[in-house]
């Protein structure tokens, strides 16, 4: 006890020795972290205290246990858990061969089939329900770039569509629940853009039968989630099913057809994407193409990645999507720029499902329509269309579709240069007569967007206000003249001062029918440019004075001025010569 300790020194002398486990019998765990920095940090040594405090000795001896265990220290374990039950058990053979802890979730509560609908397998709808008290049903899914990832490479002016086949697809799904082999018709009304992120739902009404078995079948679709906050549904396809498909006579056995002329192919997507077709590899199936006389001949096929989807499909949509591109490159001179999609599907017949490659042959069918008929390999019949239209599709058109936007919209029609009326080039122009044409002519202010409209909107409405009370205006209409209240064309612009006129004298027009007429004109144009010669003169009158009636055609130039039952201000009338 008088000597030097040497601690270091010892435990240095005893780990060049070849010990590495140190156990320190003793009430804390000093001399361990004494001993921890007296040996190189890089070595494996080990130091384990028995007793820790202000911890439970139970515990702690047990942990030292294992830390001695994993250290390579021999424990006799069968002595230690002698008489407590523990018994051995098989590990993993490494770490990612391993059964789950947690207990799988039961999932037979959510399932359609749980919640009392039908479960239809398909890959674009997942349920159905046959309505109480009613001959009709309902399919229903959900699409998005994340479920049906193929979708994202059918892109059409820079916006993903769900492909017109696919509501053929729907179409047909839907004949097979209610017993209808035959889509009679089916005309698409609104292209369907896949957001980029989240989804859509889908509907597939099927109506009640009538007397000779057809039912109404429509497409339907809204925002993700449901509820009314999303909006409501749009009406993308409606058609009618029937029964009494038909295999088709022809058939396409022979192949490639004698005195087929081949086309090539070779550049084919490169030319469709100039012409807005965004067509990704699922879509690329176009192999080989032929001409002979005015039918056209293909083989189309899908790639190995997608034929697992083909077998649960009727006919997968790229496919058959992929079966009328010859049509689009026709004899590949690039003539038609325009893009197109289908419009009207009439006598759809489906007579096999799954296929994953296709014969397919186009032929005219009438004015502006062609016939499809594909095949599997070995000429089998596959899927017949007697007839198909398509329109052409604009950016514009899909730029508002959004689950809207249809193939169908409203154009501006300039009037006749001969006269007053309706229409282009037609050999009568019948011209437009109001009975007491009074005009109003809305001001265009030059001031700040929010002033302006709250300014002209103030003084339109005290103007049709004023008409409606005055007695002297009879059952007459009044006809208010805008600038650049509507856009005519993509490059005519809108004066957002004036445009929420058109909102107003509308709404006065839904409740006084025919006393309210509308007409906007160009705004570096005159206000009376489309009628005949006229000429303008103003005249200062006392009203009450001068027994000037409505009969005559007179024009009110500035907006209504208060009036009183004995007094009348002077007003600027303006008179136009016939």
């Amino acid at each position: 006890m008088r000597e030097a300790v040497r601690f270091a020194d010892a435990v240095s002398f005893v780990v060049s020795r070849g010990v590495t486990s140190f156990v320190e019998v003793g009430p804390d765990g000093v001399l361990s972290g004494m001993a921890q920095q007296s040996v190189d940090p890089e070595s494996a040594t080990v130091f384990v205290p028995l007793v820790r405090k202000g911890r439970p000795e139970v515990a702690t001896a047990v942990t030292a246990l294992g830390q001695l265990h994993v250290g390579g220290v021999a424990v006799d374990w069968a002595r230690f858990f002698e008489g407590s039950g523990a018994r051995r058990v098989e590990l993993p053979t490494y770490a990612f061969q391993r059964e789950r802890y947690w207990m799988e979730a039961e999932l037979g509560g959510l399932d359609a089939g749980s919640l009392g609908l039908g479960i239809t397998d398909h890959p674009l709808l997942g349920a159905s329900i046959a309505l109480a008290e009613a001959d009709e049903m309902v399919l229903t899914g959900r699409l998005s770039l994340a479920t049906q990832a193929w979708i994202a490479d059918h892109g059409v002016l820079g916006s993903v569509l769900l492909p017109g086949t696919a509501f053929v697809e729907l179409a047909v799904r839907a004949g097979d629940e209610v017993g209808c082999d035959l889509l009679e018709e089916l005309t698409l009304q609104a292209p369907l853009v896949i957001p980029e992120q989240g989804g859509v739902a889908i509907q597939v009404a099927i109506g009640a039968a009538d007397p000779t078995g057809r039912r109404s079948v429509g497409v339907y679709s809204r925002g993700d989630g449901g509820g009314a906050g999303y909006g409501p549904w749009t009406r993308h396809a409606e058609g009618i099913l029937a029964t009494g498909a038909e295999t088709p006579v022809a058939d396409l056995s022979e192949w490639p057809p004698k005195s087929a002329t081949a086309i090539s192919v070779e550049g084919a997507y490169g030319l469709l994407s100039e012409r807005g077709y965004g067509y990704g590899p699922v879509f690329q199936g176009l192999k080989a193409a032929w001409t002979s006389g005015e039918e056209l001949y293909a083989e189309v096929a899908l790639p190995d990645s997608a034929h697992d989807d083909a077998r649960r499909f009727g006919l997968h949509p790229a496919l058959l999507d992929a079966a009328m591109h010859v049509a689009l490159i026709d004899d590949g001179s690039g003539t038609d720029e325009s893009t197109v999609l289908p419009f009207a599907w009439t006598n759809v017949a489906l007579h096999a499902a799954g296929a994953s490659a296709l014969r397919v042959r186009i032929a005219p069918a009438g004015q502006d329509s062609v016939s499809v008929l594909v095949a599997d390999g070995a000429g089998r019949p596959v899927l017949s269309v007697g007839a198909l239209v398509s329109r052409p599709v604009s950016v514009e058109q899909l730029a508002g579709s959004g689950g809207g936007g249809g193939l169908h919209e409203v154009v501006w029609r300039p009037l006749a240069a001969a006269g007053v009326g309706v229409g282009e080039g037609a050999g009568v122009v019948e011209p437009v007569v109001f009975e007491v044409p009074v005009v109003f002519e809305v001001p265009v202010v030059g001031v700040d967007p929010v002033v302006g409209v709250r300014s002209v909107l103030g003084g339109v409405l005290e103007v049709v206000q004023g008409w409606l009370a005055d007695e002297r205006a009879g059952d007459g209409p009044l006809v208010v003249v805008t600038r650049g209240g509507v856009s005519v064309g993509t490059d005519t612009g809108v004066d957002v001062c004036v445009a929420p006129v058109w909102g107003l004298v509308r709404a006065a027009q839904a409740e006084n029918p025919g006393r309210f007429v509308l007409v906007d004109v160009d705004p570096a144009g005159g206000v009376f440019g489309m009628l005949r010669v006229w000429c303008w003169l103003r005249v200062s009158l006392r009203l009450r004075c001068v027994g000037v009636r409505c009969w005559f055609r007179v024009w009110w130039r500035c907006p209504l001025v208060t009036r009183r039952r004995r007094r009348c201000r002077p007003l600027w009338v303006t008179v136009w010569c016939w």
